[in-house]
């Protein structure tokens, strides 16, 4: 049995997207044993880089689980991890400075951040519908081809979301590590990890962009009635 080039594609999406998650948990296990020499925690990281950059309005507090380390524009707060949070590394040092990359481009008003804040209500909503609309279109295709299509549209507006989260991702890595080595707070010895640790986060929202530019092919695809 011939497998569908479309399902070559997701397949492979999704081994280089586990292998993308499995490096990046990798680097943060390795990098989490390099510890900073000047004792600061991810939390002194973030708290130093705020003030560098006169930011004196964000609350930086802790979240559970690995990895579910975030900014959020709404409430101004540096959301970290309890390993980055308590963390003596240069991976604690990198993730800090990252999210609070985040709040400098919110307080200077980075315009791909401000997108992507102002599409959040409408990815949500399309997060909440699209799947039944797509699934019900897929089912209807050739009586009620319009539900088909409006599943699509919304599945646009996630997959535009992603996109616009690689330059900003991208930005806060750059505004991140500039300033972990104009503070010396990174050096010779591990900025290098730094930029690798920051480096493998960003893969994954590369993968992840793809992935959905990708999906959202197959669905239109189908629309277009040239399902393999």
């Amino acid at each position: 049995m011939e497998i569908p080039f479309s399902w070559v594609i997701f397949i492979g999406i999704a081994l280089v997207s586990y292998l993308v998650q499995l490096n990046l948990q990798s680097k943060f296990k390795k990098y989490t044993k390099i510890p900073l020499s000047n004792g600061m925690t991810g939390r002194d990281v973030a708290m130093q880089m705020l003030r560098d950059n006169g930011i004196n309005d964000v609350q930086v507090t802790h979240t559970p689980g690995m990895l579910t380390d975030h900014y959020n524009p709404a409430n101004k707060t540096v959301n970290l991890s309890e390993a980055v949070y308590a963390g003596n590394s240069i991976m604690a040092a990198a993730v800090a400075a990252h999210e609070c990359g985040h709040a400098v481009q919110h307080a200077r008003v980075y315009v791909p951040l401000a997108m992507r804040s102002k599409l959040v209500p409408i990815v949500t909503f399309a997060s909440q519908w699209m799947t039944w609309l797509l699934l019900g279109g897929i089912l209807l295709i050739n009586t009620f081809p319009q539900l088909l299509l409006a599943g699509i549209i919304l599945f646009a507006t996630t997959t535009l979301f992603s996109f616009i989260t690689l330059p900003v991702e991208i930005d806060a890595s750059r505004r991140a590590l500039v300033w972990l080595s104009t503070s010396g707070i990174s050096n010779m010895y591990n900025h290098k990890q730094a930029e690798d640790a920051l480096r493998s986060a960003a893969y994954t929202y590369v993968v992840a962009a793809l992935g959905s530019l990708a999906t959202l092919v197959y669905y239109i695809m189908i629309f277009l009635g040239r399902r393999n």
